[in-house]
């Protein structure tokens, strides 16, 4: 894994339409019992495979809030002291992702937009985070969105 650098990337530093993409990383059933144990989901879709093997997926699929976190890990390679999560929007589960599954995640940003109430030093900056597995499938889609500094007026 490579180490984090620092990074000091201030809201005009960033441009509508720039995106960055991960490489891959494939789910594992380690992964995936690690989280039903951190989250208490349990539930049969993620860990039973022979009540599974009854349904229409036919196999156990990875938790969505897994596959968030994964995701939101995946594309966080640099620390940025100017920038922070603000949260997230419209998260949809498009497909299911399996256990085997491999990922990889695309970030893009579609816009920015001052702070309301404090325009001269912040600003909100959204990002598109697309996860697609091997086959090329969108499976997960979500809106992160930042609070990041504003370089300000120079001294």
């Amino acid at each position: 894994m490579a180490a984090m650098k620092t990074v000091d990337r201030f809201f005009e530093d960033y441009a509508v339409g720039e995106s960055r993409t991960t490489q891959g990383r494939t789910v594992t059933e380690a992964d995936v019992v690690l989280h039903a144990g951190q989250t208490g989901d349990f539930f049969p879709h993620h860990l039973d495979a022979a009540w599974c093997a009854t349904q229409p997926f036919g196999r156990r699929m990875a938790h969505g809030t897994l596959i968030i976190s994964m995701a939101v890990g995946m594309t966080a390679g640099d620390i940025n002291p100017q920038a922070m999560s603000y949260g997230y929007d419209k998260i949809r589960f498009v497909k299911p992702v399996f256990i085997g599954d491999t990922i990889t995640v695309t970030a893009e940003v579609t816009d920015k937009a001052d702070h309301r109430k404090d325009p001269a030093r912040l600003g909100y900056l959204h990002e598109l985070v697309s996860v697609i597995n091997q086959d090329g499938e969108t499976v997960t889609v979500l809106t992160h969105l930042y609070l990041v500094n504003k370089r300000g007026e120079p001294s």
